[in-house]
């Protein structure tokens, strides 16, 4: 068993598997910058580590080098990448392996294979898992890319071969917008990627995102961990999820499942996977891509399974076979997860920088939240704007979907404009809370962003002035503390309601 490991991430997803770590008795490291000295994650490992000093031209957990340095020197044995920053990076995967740290991961040759789409392509087409037409390898020029996209039929897209996070991507409705949509991947691709390997595929308008979470162990044992629902989405990036899909019955679910699972086997795949398909209205599924670490949104698979996916992670980079097989994997109830994000929504979701004055959080059995701030915390430009992750579990869709909004109206911060109000607007939506949406859903069924409160406005001029009055050390005579509470917007909410 791996007695101790580097953590190379931050926040919410470094005290996730911290816990989950030192609850195993693995001694667990953390990696203080200069730009979060005081970042709470710190407090939850066993020893700080200072990332040695550098011109600062590479992030500090994009670092290779200093990252591997840092746990060779102080004896570690191995190095957890949680997810985004080095998490699928090959390189990354080997450079652990050259220097003796075991990489709590796949091995790097299926990091390199499946993040390849055009290669992942290949492995999907050999499992027998339904594709999308489209290239079966790079497209070399933009004449290229005109023959295969008319040979193809409209709408196609083009796609980076190394891409992700929704970069490296364009639509094209017709032959004359093929050229520069060609020229703007290749050139995107290079610049996030440096490979600009891109492909063309058919364009699956407005289908529902449903990913499969396996798991598999170094002995050629996969298990699936049921679906989760993704298709709440802004530019290809995921908003909130679910577990298990509204759209599956349970013939969909075993056929997808079981396709997921050979695609698994045929890459010889090792650790923690999402293999990721796309749902038309007929209920035909397509291969898109696989993502070879935990997902942010691991926690309502958790939630509906009773199983931690951080400890599997742990146990088969260990060498350890897996300790179920698919007979023991039960999917009970329905999990939601809301991204609570330090971003302004009616901007753009652009990010908002601050500090944190308030944080109130919603307690209760079935509510879990995964965070890594607390008041005082700074959001500072440098890293993911995250706040929180809070995911509630219900006995079936309604249940969560209730206790998900009950959660979200007592979730309270200031000092920073969050995703609370586009959160709302989502759970109080009669398109989303009849199951029946898409990727298309923010764009055609959410009339409004956020969701506008009852009273919002008595409420917001209360709190101007109360804000006013202490800015001029007005305190009413009898009141003190209890003004301050009166002051608080949900009980000036409750109070107002019973006007």
């Amino acid at each position: 068993m791996i007695k101790s490991i580097l953590i190379a991430n931050r926040g919410e997803i470094a005290i996730r598997i911290a816990r989950t770590a030192r609850r195993m008795g693995i001694k667990t490291f953390a990696i203080r910058t200069k730009k979060e000295p005081n970042a709470v994650y710190l407090q939850k490992v066993d020893q700080i580590l200072d990332f040695p000093e550098t011109d600062g031209s590479v992030p500090e957990f994009l670092d290779i080098p200093n990252l591997v340095k840092l746990a060779v020197d102080n004896h570690i044995e191995s190095m957890h990448p949680g997810y985004g920053y080095l998490s699928e990076n090959a390189d990354f995967a080997k450079a652990c392996r050259d220097a003796g740290v075991i990489f709590i991961g796949p091995s790097p040759e299926i990091i390199k294979a499946m993040g390849d789409k055009i290669i992942a392509k290949e492995i999907a087409h050999r499992s027998n898992v339904p594709m999308l037409g489209g290239t079966h390898g790079g497209v070399p020029t933009a004449e290229a890319a005109i023959e295969q996209a008319n040979s193809l039929g409209y709408p196609v897209i083009i796609k980076a071969a190394s891409g992700g996070g929704g970069r490296g991507m364009r639509i094209c409705w017709n032959e004359s917008e093929v050229p520069q949509n060609f020229e703007l991947c290749t050139a995107e691709a290079k610049t996030a990627f440096n490979d600009p390997t891109v492909f063309i595929e058919k364009y699956l308008q407005n289908p529902k995102h449903i990913e499969f979470q396996i798991v598999a162990d170094k002995f050629g044992n996969v298990v699936h961990l049921g679906e989760r629902e993704c298709s709440i989405q802004r530019k290809h990036q995921k908003l909130m999820e679910e577990a298990p899909s509204p759209a599956l019955t349970d013939e969909l679910r075993a056929r997808m499942a079981d396709a997921a699972v050979r695609l698994a086997k045929e890459a010889h795949y090792e650790s923690l996977g999402t293999v990721e398909f796309l749902l038309d209205d007929n209920h035909n599924f397509f291969f898109m891509e696989m993502n070879t670490r935990i997902q942010v949104e691991h926690p309502v698979t958790e939630m509906i399974t009773g199983l931690n996916l951080v400890e599997l992670q742990i146990l088969i980079a260990s060498g350890e076979p897996l300790p179920i097989e698919q007979k023991d994997v039960h999917l009970n109830g329905w999990a939601i997860e809301c991204r609570i994000n330090a971003e302004d929504v009616q901007s753009g979701f652009t990010p908002s920088i601050g500090m944190i004055k308030n944080l109130r959080l919603p307690s209760d059995n079935n509510i879990r939240i995964d965070s890594g701030v607390r008041i005082g915390t700074e959001i500072t430009p440098f890293f993911d704007s995250m706040i929180a992750k809070l995911i509630v579990h219900g006995k079936d869709r309604n249940d969560a979907i209730n206790l998900a909004l009950h959660s979200v109206e007592h979730f309270h911060v200031t000092g920073v404009r969050t995703t609370i109000p586009f959160c709302k607007a989502v759970l109080h939506n009669e398109v989303f809370r009849s199951g029946n949406f898409n990727t298309s859903f923010i764009e055609k069924d959410l009339p409004s962003l956020i969701y506008k409160e009852e009273h919002e406005e008595l409420i917001a001029a209360l709190l101007a002035v109360a804000a006013y009055n202490r800015d001029n050390d007005f305190v009413p005579d009898n009141e003190g503390v209890e003004q301050e509470a009166a002051m608080d917007p949900w009980v000036l909410q409750k109070r107002i309601r019973h006007l």
